[in-house]
């Protein structure tokens, strides 16, 4: 059993910055990949990146070049840091974590929301 934490939404302007937090606790030997994800209203669930244990990441081309991804094993935490934000950024953006040789992701956080102002 693994439960997600996820912190450090808010409200920002276009061009600011963020840094998502995701605190994991229980079993978190058994995670391989952790992801963001985000979904808009109206829209659906979108990957917005991934990043693996030993520390493989993947972008989305949303995030491409603004937002990175990365990992401290020791604090089993995963952050997301988002920089030069756009309005259509705007979602709550959701922690998951995928269990080694899990073809899903088992566990998801509650969200935060950022919302990007123009």
């Amino acid at each position: 059993q693994v439960q997600l934490v996820e912190s450090g939404g808010g409200l920002v302007q276009a061009g600011g910055s963020l840094r998502l937090s995701c605190a994991a606790s229980g079993r978190t030997f058994t995670i391989n990949r952790m992801g963001w994800y985000r979904q808009a209203p109206g829209k659906l669930r979108e990957l917005v990146a991934y990043i693996t244990s030993d520390g493989s990441t993947n972008y989305a081309d949303s995030g491409q070049g603004r937002f990175t991804i990365s990992r401290d094993n020791a604090k089993n935490t995963v952050y997301l840091q988002m920089n030069s934000l756009k309005p259509e950024d705007t979602a709550v953006y959701y922690c998951a974590a995928q269990e080694t040789g899990s073809s899903r992701y088992s566990y998801w956080g509650q969200g935060t929301q950022v919302t990007v102002s123009s």
